[in-house]
């Protein structure tokens, strides 16, 4: 699953192809019941207040996951550090959040130090984060453990391109879409370039939705602001442009329950991808470090 090739075959919604990734994860829901039976409790609670205090948030915690487990599976090496390290890759630019995990991780650790896993707490944050938005719940298998970190290239190569319905994207990203595309509604376009001056890097940084009505609820506008051409990135107006996917899209306009149960799904098989576990990886005591630091830090079990 290359980067390269995803670029070139968006037409497919990310999530439709997660439903056909294989489960082989040995986890449990039961995982952390006798170690830290307060565990999720206390995820919940960071995540709550960190969506309460940003609505961007939400989205910024499921991409975090989204990104780790694409690149290695899920084993939170993107939250590792340093010159070469899968955060430093172009491919992870703009992503956000971590301070939320490393929030969430210090309160854990404060109940249970040295039980749980910073992979597991990517993965609850991200269910977590969702049902604060009003998007759906999915059931989190755990007992994934930390990698020792992947490389800039390795994200690079691993990391494909998604859809959105959470968030906000930049000036940088949608440029292009707003001055040269010829599927767009002249409307939008007209909205998006008083954001978005032509000639970078002037305005690079100015966000705009994802989302125009709703840029922090979970819903299904996002697909009804594509069948009226208003996609704010050229990957999200892709997935409606006369291709294979227009039904897909269509199906999640008129049936709102149906995006939710596949979404669901999805970040399922997704949160699933070849985790650590057992006897291989670790558990760090802080999540956000530099490699370095995390062998330092860890009793590593290989």
């Amino acid at each position: 699953m290359g980067y390269q090739k995803f670029v070139g075959t968006a037409l497919v919604p990310i999530f439709l192809l997660l439903l056909s990734l294989p489960c082989k994860a040995q986890l449990s829901t039961t995982f952390y019941d006798t170690t830290c039976p307060t565990a999720l409790a206390i995820i919940n609670a960071s995540v709550v207040a960190a969506v309460q205090n940003n609505g961007r948030n939400a989205a910024l915690l499921i991409r975090l996951l989204f990104h780790d487990c694409f690149v290695q599976g899920c084993d939170a090496s993107l939250l590792l550090e340093g010159s070469g390290s899968e955060k430093a890759s172009p491919a992870n630019d703009g992503v956000l959040g971590y301070e939320i995990i490393d929030t969430a991780k210090a309160a854990v650790e404060n109940v249970c130090p040295g039980v749980v896993s910073c992979a597991d707490i990517l993965a609850v944050a991200a269910r977590d984060a969702s049902v604060a938005v009003s998007g759906p719940s999915w059931v989190v298998r755990l007992g994934r453990r930390d990698s020792p970190g992947s490389s800039a290239a390795e994200a690079a190569t691993d990391l494909p391109r998604g859809s959105h319905t959470l968030g906000q994207a930049r000036c940088v990203r949608f440029r292009e879409r707003a001055y040269n595309a010829t599927n767009i509604d002249p409307a939008f376009a007209t909205t998006l370039r008083a954001n978005c001056p032509q000639t970078p890097p002037n305005g690079d940084g100015n966000l705009e939705p994802l989302d125009l009505q709703t840029p922090n609820i979970f819903d299904n506008n996002y697909f009804e602001n594509l069948v009226a051409s208003r996609g704010l990135l050229i990957s999200d107006q892709a997935l409606f442009d006369g291709g294979s996917s227009d039904s897909i899209v269509t199906e999640y306009v008129n049936n709102p329950g149906t995006f939710d149960s596949d979404f669901a799904a999805a970040m399922v098989k997704m949160s699933e991808i070849t985790p650590l576990t057992g006897t291989s990886g670790s558990i760090r005591s802080v999540c956000t470090t530099s490699e370095t630091q995390a062998w330092g830090a860890t009793s590593w079990i290989m």
